[in-house]
């Protein structure tokens, strides 16, 4: 789905039967399993499809409305001194000095693998993340690798203690208080939230959307977090989630120029010719596209798990972008 100046100019969609592509694969009923159709794509036959990993993006606009409401001090705050109910080992005393920018930016310098290894291997941090029944403590247990602030870890755990951060300030889980100051003011009223064993609700990849509705998500980030005349965003709070906090954020790929934020991804800082692109990015192709220069957003549903893939978000950045400018 493509939209320009709020106007949708193109909304493609397929029809695929992932009970009969996944029906050759183990069928475990749980809903961590990306095989089974009733969670993955779309959520048991209806249209609000996994947004994945744009979860985290979603999460941290939720983050923004507490400091704007005056829930969250600010993001200089010590992050985890809203969970002083828990035990956080800390020999060294460096986790006490992880502030909120820090886990929004993925630097709070926690010891985390989750790119060595596909997300099927349980040797994978974020699938024994997964696993656990206490997610936020699974994260908060791992020792420091770094000082805060220093080092970029793409690190789904960070996202699961801004779940927590959001309960303790707010005293609501996310998918409540997304209906109240988000989802409401925007007419979302149609998605689903998974729930972790704990109570919580998983913020780093367990929100589903309709496509449009995640395209309002983009359109309120195009206009600087005012919805209909109402500021739900913070002044300054956008140009803070698409800065490029970190400017070169995937290391294993030397051709990429692609930025992190808070928990937004910059896939071009517009210091060339293209202009600047930011957005969400979730496994299995799941693309949220804002382009503030051509007041255009962008999304893409797709569920690219299998031995054949393909990466519709390229079309958009390398047809679509270019076609309009």
């Amino acid at each position: 789905m493509v939209t320009r100046n709020g106007r949708v100019i193109a909304d493609f969609r397929y029809d695929h039967d992932y009970v009969e592509i996944n029906s050759s694969y183990e069928q475990e009923p749980h809903q961590y399993n990306y095989y089974n159709p009733d969670y993955h794509p779309f959520r048991e036959g209806s249209e609000v499809h996994t947004i994945q990993s744009i979860t985290k993006s979603v999460t941290s606009a939720l983050i923004g409305i507490a400091i704007h409401r005056g829930e969250i001090e600010g993001t200089e705050v010590a992050a985890l001194s809203y969970l002083s109910d828990r035990e956080i080992p800390d020999p060294d005393g460096l986790k006490a000095t992880i502030t909120l920018e820090d886990v929004l930016t993925m630097r709070p310098g926690f010891e985390w693998d989750e790119f060595t290894l596909p997300y099927t291997d349980m040797g994978n941090d974020a699938a024994q993340l997964e696993a656990s029944e206490d997610w936020v403590q699974f994260v908060l247990d791992k020792p420091m690798a770094a000082a805060p602030g220093e080092t970029f870890v793409y690190n789904s755990g960070n996202s699961m203690i801004l779940s927590a951060i959001l309960k303790a300030t707010t005293g609501l889980n996310v998918g409540e208080y997304a209906e109240e100051y988000l989802f409401g003011p925007l007419g979302i009223t149609d998605y689903y939230w998974k729930a972790i064993p704990d109570g919580l609700q998983d913020t780093e990849g367990g929100l589903y959307l309709k496509p449009e509705d995640l395209a309002k998500i983009g359109y309120l980030f195009m206009r600087d977090g005012v919805w209909d005349g109402v500021r739900l965003l913070p002044e300054g709070w956008v140009e803070r989630s698409a800065r490029p906090w970190v400017s070169f954020a995937t290391p294993d790929n030397p051709d990429s120029k692609r930025g992190y934020g808070f928990q937004w991804w910059i896939m071009n800082d517009g210091s060339g010719d293209a202009p600047k692109q930011y957005g969400g990015s979730g496994y299995g192709g799941q693309s949220l596209i804002i382009v503030p220069e051509l007041d255009l957003v962008a999304v893409v549903n797709s569920w690219n798990i299998y031995e054949q893939s393909y990466s519709a978000q390229s079309v958009i950045i390398d047809h679509v972008i270019p076609a309009v400018q």
